[in-house]
């Protein structure tokens, strides 16, 4: 009879499992630009990280996504490839048309570091998971980029709107320590943005 539950209970389990979903876990500092280098580096995800004292905005960047490339092969296609051993910080933007001013600020505990870099096209700029990031088209004509997201429905913050048009509305007393700014300053920026 002890026989007869098990088939049952395998069953059960079965189904239930095929609910579980996997993912990346989050990651454990703001970046990890990659390095070969085992004796100034530390590991993390198979891949050493440089010191993030030592990283610079060109970690984040890589030229030449426009030119064309030899598509003459069996296969009629030619492969850009965006990895870790092309450009060591991955999350990208791509520019196609116009000229960005783009960034991204590290977190408190790196001190707020601030990376920037202009993209022209062709143009890829990475921005690291989770960290406060821009663009801004800095020439005459419309910019076109496409951004490659870590999620299949990441959303979009504006982070004046998600503390100052709240709703219901932050607390002025919150947001005036917050930003250490006056209350008629925060009442302000609250009815005007």
């Amino acid at each position: 009879m002890k026989s007869a539950y098990f088939p049952v209970a395998f069953v059960l389990l079965a189904f239930a499992s095929s609910f579980a979903s996997a993912y990346d876990p989050s990651p454990l500092q703001d970046f990890c630009v990659a390095i070969n280098d085992t004796k100034t580096g530390v590991f993390v995800n198979g891949k050493f990280c440089k010191d993030p004292k030592l990283v610079v905005a060109s970690d984040f960047f890589r030229s030449g996504f426009d030119k064309p490339r030899n598509t003459s092969n069996a296969v009629g296609s030619a492969v850009t490839q965006a990895f870790v051993e092309q450009f060591p910080g991955l999350n990208n933007l791509v520019v196609q048309e116009g000229t960005l001013f783009v960034g991204f600020v590290s977190s408190n505990q790196d001190g707020n570091h601030l990376f920037t870099k202009v993209l022209n096209k062709g143009d890829v700029f990475v921005f690291p998971i989770g960290l406060i990031h821009f663009q801004l088209n800095i020439g005459e004509t419309p910019a076109v980029a496409f951004s490659g997201l870590s999620s299949q429905n990441p959303g979009t913050i504006i982070i004046a709107n998600s503390v100052f048009k709240s709703n219901p509305p932050i607390n002025p007393d919150v947001l005036t320590k917050a930003f250490m700014l006056d209350k008629n300053v925060i009442k302000y920026l609250q009815s005007h943005l």
